[in-house]
């Protein structure tokens, strides 16, 4: 290996980038190679690390309490805490014949001197996960990741009290050069349409108060908030401006014009098309719109969490949309229309199967819904949501009855073992309202939950689901796959389901009601269900699984291969943080089958 090979090895392994040219041509003169043989201790309790260790070629084991903790292999390093702490519980031996670079303990320490290196030595699982994250988006890094409201311009407030007269409310709207005009006190605002169609086309007088014509609510964020937020805020909201406010108190006004435009992001063209759609044929080709828009946030780096949440407030819009042209006006606040998987916890990537019911109001005969569902799920299909394999639709008339109906479904789930009413319960405890009379599913929500109160042997036998895939991490730190699966791995199967299923399963013991999983890991956090550093832990690695597996998504050509993923498709540091969150996985695992006794459940 020629000394510029040498530099280009030493620069790819983080935080050795981070080094100025100097720093790192005085490393280099430093760095030795060593060869070591198979079963040579490396460092242990008792023998003392001389080195910090840069694998060439060859494998080394760590083992904990005489339990293996780890592999690494081929550009792999360590260890930085024995150096650091000059100790260990940890025995580091050679278990395949060892090249390797060595960076001697004085050398490393002197090393340690530079703040950037000693950052990320010094820091926890959690922190090094995240910066191993932000290494790997650094050349994709944009405002997208750091921009907050107080970033960007802000239009000047027009705010007048109620009783000041629209006239007097335009003069000063005019003379501040204002957009809306901000009746605080009833937090309402006055915008150009109002003011068409209240004064101009109406028969409102200008000399009338100004709270006569205020009938549109305000919607605002704080300078705090990450403009990502605020863009979330308007498209759920389908408002095209938010108030700021600082401390309570309003200091401006945020267009959405300014905001597309600091991001150059597309989202409110695809809720455009969306509003305007009149017939089915105008949402066709959205799906295809979404997908480029995926594809743009996640090329800038922005946290899946967000994507996902964006993804969920413009498919509930195309809901609504085509809900409108199946059901009648008459009906359709007579009904609750429910999405559930990850729709319902707002964890959509790219297009899922179709999960979705419908809770109709007792008494109304629901045969009158029957037609208007089934064309429901046919639009849907045309327009590019899949139908859901287990026909868990509203088109199936299981999950299409009445309020009282689906209470009697409840108490037959909280008093069976049987595992398909367990999965359906599952299915259904990830509810999330559309459209419709939203207040059926609350409802049905207290109900179960009251159910479920003190039934820990369904809990467990609910949670003993966590167990059924294993995780495809073998117990040398590599990566298992599937040969029937052209040597890929499943990461929905093997990770974010035990992950998603035991958080579901923990909310529903814990009455927590968000359906989100991060929301639901933090309710738990909060609640002392887990200490914060695990919680953290479980969100740092449901993110980076997500996060690879939306990539994955985007990349797979049929909906089959969504979740198959080739790890050798993957950069260095992606497979360090994939096998890292795999591991949490598995500690998640131990965590459940403690929490529930699952050893006890047959």
């Amino acid at each position: 290996m020629s000394i510029l090979d040498q530099r280009r090895l030493i620069e790819s392994i983080h935080p050795f980038e981070l080094l100025s040219s100097y720093e790192l041509d005085n490393l280099m003169s430093k760095i030795d190679i060593a060869y070591y043989t198979k079963d040579t201790l490396l460092i242990s309790s008792s023998l003392e690390s001389v080195a910090f260790y840069i694998i060439i070629k060859g494998q080394v084991a760590e083992y904990v309490d005489n339990e293996l903790y780890n592999i690494y292999g081929e550009g792999d390093s360590f260890d930085a805490d024995s150096l650091i702490y000059q100790k260990t519980s940890s025995r580091f031996v050679v278990t395949e014949d060892l090249i390797c670079y060595e960076i001697k303990k004085d050398d490393f320490l002197d090393l340690m001197q530079n703040k950037k290196i000693q950052g990320y030595f010094l820091q926890d699982f959690i922190s090094r996960h995240k910066q191993l994250k932000e290494y790997h988006n650094s050349s994709e890094f944009t405002p997208f990741l750091v921009s907050r409201v107080s970033d960007i311009y802000l239009h000047t407030p027009c705010i007048v009290s109620a009783k000041t007269s629209i006239y007097d409310a335009l003069q000063k709207q005019k003379e501040l050069k204002s957009s809306i005009i901000i009746v605080e006190e009833l937090s309402r605002i006055v915008t150009d349409a109002d003011l068409k169609e209240k004064v101009l086309l109406g028969n409102t007088l200008i000399e009338a108060p100004i709270e006569s014509i205020a009938t549109t609510k305000l919607v605002s964020v704080d300078t705090t908030d990450f403009l990502f937020n605020a863009l979330l805020v308007m498209t759920h909201e389908e408002v095209r401006r938010v108030v700021v406010k600082e401390d309570g108190k309003i200091i401006g006004v945020l267009e959405q014009l300014d905001l597309l435009s600091f991001f150059a992001n597309h989202s409110h063209l695809v809720a455009v098309q969306i509003d305007r759609a009149k017939t089915i044929d105008d949402l066709k080709d959205i799906q295809k719109d979404l997908k480029n828009l995926i594809l743009a946030l996640t090329t800038k780096g922005v946290r899946v969490r967000y994507i996902t949440k964006l993804v969920s407030t413009l498919n509930d819009k195309i809901y609504k949309k085509v809900f409108d042209m199946c059901v009648d006006e008459s009906l359709a606040q007579k009904c609750a229309f429910i999405v559930m998987g990850s729709e319902g916890r707002n964890e959509q990537g790219i297009k899922s199967d179709q999960d979705n019911a419908l809770i109709v109001e007792d008494g109304v005969d629901i045969e009158l819904f029957t037609a208007p569902m089934i064309q429901f799920n046919s639009y849907l299909l045309e327009i590019g949501f899949p139908a859901c394999k287990g026909n868990v639709m509203v088109s199936n008339p299981f999950w299409r009855r009445s309020f009282s109906s689906y209470k009697e479904l409840i108490s037959t789930w909280s008093s069976t073992l049987d595992e398909g009413a367990l999965q359906n319960l599952s299915i259904f405890l990830d509810a999330r309202c559309v459209t419709g009379k939203c207040e059926f599913l609350d409802q049905l929500s207290g109900f179960l939950y009251t159910k479920f109160h003190a039934r820990d042997d369904l809990l467990a036998h609910m949670a003993k689901s966590v167990l059924y895939f294993e995780t495809p991490l073998s117990v040398f730190s590599n990566f298992v796959v599937e040969k029937e699966y052209a040597n890929k791995l499943d990461i929905k199967k093997g990770g974010l389901f035990a992950l998603v299923h035991g958080i579901r399963c923990l909310a529903l013991e814990f009455h927590i009601e968000e359906t989100n999983t991060v929301e639901r890991i933090k309710q738990l956090n909060n609640k002392g269900v887990m200490d914060k550093n695990f919680a953290s832990e479980l969100i740092e690695s449901f993110d980076t699984l997500s996060s690879i597996r939306l990539k994955t998504m985007l990349n797979s050509k049929n909906i089959e291969d969504d979740n198959l993923l080739d790890p050798n498709s993957l950069e260095k540091v992606q497979k360090d943080l994939l096998k890292d969150s795999f591991k949490i996985v598995n500690k998640f695992k131990k965590f459940i089958s403690f929490h529930f006794h699952l050893e006890m459940v047959r």
